[in-house]
């Protein structure tokens, strides 16, 4: 017999404001543990050095979690000239010291250039994996091993504050897009380096920001309300998003009763709809997963656990 896991059923997406000098596994964890979830899972690793945005998926809403590592994401940054560092952050070493002998409209130009289509080769000090392992291991140990540029998508990049050696930005850009990398970027492309001192994702796809919440306010609810001795979830569970948010860019389709018995047995049914693609499938208004339309047929690709 499968043993069980230790914590509550529970199912859905919290919108947590990732605090400064804590890991995303740090924050995931501390979640988990204030809604005692039986599982739980991440959308896309934020830095220590990052705050922001990290949509934290909760039981059966983590098989939907890739959605969200695909979506586009929006930071505001702030970026600081004439220094180059290690890891292209405020936590590296300064490797490189350079007059910033630029004018504003060359910085302009420059921050322009990156808006589009365009390849970035990643940090070394980001989380993408070589043999196994991510590449910040390797970094840290003085290893430099190969990268290849990916394509990303700059869809909007704007200066909104330029104070001598340092620029605020706010960028719209696709998924796998290296702020960090971005800012080294910028700095050699003006001759005089640069690296990031603040970094701030302050949106992921459509999720709203007036719906994140801090580790803070989670604890407060948790000290007050001690559900763990009451039973009393209701005031956190209040802040949970529903599972069917991480795919609300896809279309919606609904299926009938006995449709749905081929369907959530991991079969492909007959599909009358339009729709040429990924779905999200609906049984009588209850999210119950995600659907391939192709040819007229409806294929399962994630189902959603309905013994809840």
């Amino acid at each position: 017999m499968a043993k069980r896991r230790k914590g509550r059923d529970i199912h859905g997406v919290v919108l947590l404001d990732k605090p400064l000098e804590w890991s995303s596994n740090q924050a995931l964890q501390k979640v988990r543990g204030i809604f005692h979830a039986a599982k739980a899972g991440h959308t896309g690793a934020l830095d220590p050095l990052a705050t922001g945005m990290l949509p934290i998926c909760l039981g059966e809403a983590t098989k939907f979690s890739q959605f969200l590592l695909d979506a586009d994401k929006r930071y505001s940054v702030t970026a600081k000239l004439g220094i180059r560092t290690t890891t292209s952050d405020a936590d590296g070493e300064v490797v490189e010291r350079k007059p910033v002998d630029v004018s504003e409209a060359q910085i302009r130009e420059a921050v322009e250039a990156f808006a589009g289509d365009s390849e970035q080769v990643p940090s070394m000090f980001s989380a993408l994996k070589y043999q196994g392992k991510p590449l910040y291991t390797y970094a840290r140990q003085g290893i430099e091993v190969p990268r290849e540029a990916r394509p990303i998508t700059i869809f909007s990049i704007d200066i909104t504050r330029l104070d001598g050696d340092e620029l605020d930005l706010e960028v719209h850009c696709s998924k796998g897009t290296y702020i960090r990398s971005l800012v080294d970027d910028l700095g050699q492309n003006l001759g005089c380096g640069a690296y990031v001192t603040r970094l701030h994702r302050t949106a992921v796809a459509d999720y709203p920001v007036n719906k994140m919440v801090t580790i803070e306010q989670l604890q407060q609810l948790a000290d007050q309300h001690q559900p763990r001795e009451t039973g009393n979830w209701q005031p956190l569970d209040a802040h949970l998003l529903p599972m069917d948010s991480t795919v609300k860019r896809l279309p919606e389709l609904s299926i009938s009763e006995e449709r749905a018995r081929y369907f959530l047995n991991g079969n492909s049914i007959n599909a009358d709809t339009d729709i040429d693609g990924q779905t999200r499938v609906y049984l009588s208004g209850e999210f119950v997963g995600v659907g391939l339309v192709s040819k007229g047929r409806l294929s399962p690709q994630r189902l959603v656990v309905r013994d809840f």
